[in-house]
């Protein structure tokens, strides 16, 4: 058989930027436009891994002529043109690959495995997207096509009900343009600029618009902090797009273009925390990626570990354990020289989760245990400023998240009550997360009252917290406690979440 790797006596050609690919993105964010080519994808009946950082990969010229697959989905959104007026080779002048004749082309619906991409010229990285971003998940537990509680397969990179909103948002921003627009659009949370950001020419980001993008990141995280992501999600979209059309503005001093590059990144990290914690696992993992490139385009160590320290997360929540140990160990591998024990900590405590989810105790252990001396050393000025949240509450919650994967409910909720206990009144959504993981492991371990008790604690901190997953933790505690209605504080529980009392049989 032949080998894979086709060498070619052609040298190796300096890549080119696709210009033409940039400017039919137009102000949507790599985000936004990855989900366009899913859906157009699915519009002829394609499947297409598509996200954030394949589309920067394109634009900067790392990929000189898409796959097959992604020609048909390309040529379906922009008709009457062909891959040389959307700004990519010839595919006879690619190197390593001689060009098909027309009929040698593969049909609409090949009958190859769909989910398999391969691009013509594109080398993976050690940690590249086919380990983490890619559908067929090699390394995980769970099928990813398949949406929790069952149902049809789904794509891994399927949204929910929000395009038209997306549409209507981008449509809104496009009649604008520049870094006035762009600025402005940060509005929704709330920032105001002043008269020269406002007064700034079109084509130019400075050093206000800077410091409102990394305000519009802190008020992000102050608002999810107190009320938690469903209510925040669909706001935060404008905000990111607004972000990286001030990149594309360009700035006149490195230092300036450094900072709009990372708040973009954290802004785009945000924006993925507020998907993931509402649910939505493929935009999240979407969001992601996009900050992983920017990082990477960058140099930006910082927002590279960062990216993956979230991505970890997300693959733990998602049943992809093997996956969360990977991206949590290179994590601890690009931040360790960045001096944050309290960083490396938190990444040791992703790791721990990843392992708890393959049922490996010992490596849990391992993992929990360099996380508590890392966490010991204390704070430092080399902390980032997005780890406010990581407190010794965090740390005991997520540790009791690892025990109750692992089936320890008693030392789980030991960890969990300690949590609650703990946790700073100012973060109202990690307390009323603490709390109902502190309910659903006393309700698995037995003790239903005490669950119960700790649950309608929950719910009176749900008309300030809007969250998904607090939510979806509830009603599995709910489903525990059924057989246990019979108390009354187990029925008073489930009657004011909304489970109805058993009717008494008549005699």
């Amino acid at each position: 058989m032949a080998s894979s790797t086709v060498t070619s006596s052609q040298p190796d050609r300096p890549v080119r930027p696709n210009l033409v690919f940039r400017g039919l993105r137009g102000g949507r964010s790599p985000a936004e436009f990855a989900a366009a080519v899913r859906r157009a994808a699915r519009e002829i009946g394609e499947r297409v891994s598509c996200d954030a950082r394949y589309i920067g990969r394109v634009e900067s010229g790392e990929i000189r002529c898409p796959n097959y697959a992604y020609e048909r989905v390309f040529l379906h959104m922009f008709p009457g043109r062909t891959l040389t007026d959307l700004g990519f080779a010839p595919r006879s002048s690619v190197r390593g690959r001689g060009a098909r004749t027309a009929p040698e082309a593969p049909p609409v619906h090949p009958t190859s495995p769909p989910d398999v991409i391969s691009e013509t010229h594109e080398d993976c990285e050690p940690y590249d997207r086919q380990d983490l971003y890619g559908p067929q998940d090699p390394y995980g537990t769970a099928d990813p096509h398949r949406p929790p509680g069952g149902g049809a397969p789904r794509g891994p990179y399927d949204t929910h009900d929000d395009h038209e909103e997306s549409d209507v948002l981008r449509r809104a921003f496009m009649t604008g343009g520049g870094a006035t627009v762009a600025a402005a659009s940060l509005g929704p949370f709330g920032l105001t600029f002043d008269a020269a950001a406002v007064e700034r020419p079109a084509g130019r980001a400075g050093a206000s618009e800077a410091s409102a993008l990394e305000e519009t990141v802190r008020r992000i995280r102050l608002l999810d902090d107190r009320h938690g992501a469903d209510g925040l999600y669909r706001r935060a979209a404008a905000p990111l797009r607004a972000a990286f059309a001030l990149l594309d503005a360009g700035t006149t001093r490195q230092t300036t273009a450094d900072r709009l590059h990372s708040g973009a990144g954290e802004l785009a990290i945000s924006v993925g925390w507020l998907a993931h914690d509402s649910g939505r696992f493929d935009d999240a993992r979407s969001h992601y990626a996009e900050a992983l490139a920017t990082a990477r385009m960058t140099g930006d160590a910082g927002l590279e570990a960062h990216a993956f320290c979230n991505t970890a997360f997300l693959a733990r929540d998602t049943g992809r354990p093997r996956e969360a140990v990977r991206a949590a160990q290179a994590a601890q591998r690009i931040a360790r020289p960045l001096g944050s024990d309290r960083l490396m900590s938190l990444l040791a405590l992703r790791e721990a989760g990843g392992w708890a989810g393959l049922a490996d105790r010992a490596g849990c252990e391992q993992a929990l245990v360099r996380a508590q001396a890392l966490f010991a050393r204390g704070r430092s000025d080399a902390d980032p400023e997005w780890m406010t949240f990581y407190g010794e509450a965090e740390l005991e919650g997520l540790e009791a998240q690892c025990w109750s994967v692992l089936g320890d409910w008693p030392r789980a909720a030991r960890h969990a009550r300690r949590a609650a206990r703990l946790q700073d009144p100012h973060f109202t959504r990690n307390i009323a997360l603490y709390t109902a993981e502190l309910a659903d492991d006393l309700a698995r371990g037995g003790r239903p009252d005490e669950a119960a008790e700790a649950g309608m604690r929950v719910l009176d901190l749900l008309d300030q917290v809007q969250s998904s997953r607090v939510q979806a933790m509830l009603a599995g505690t709910a489903r525990v406690l059924l057989p246990h209605r019979g108390t009354s504080e187990v029925s008073e529980f489930l009657a004011r979440h909304g489970v109805p009392r058993q009717v008494p049989r008549q005699g």
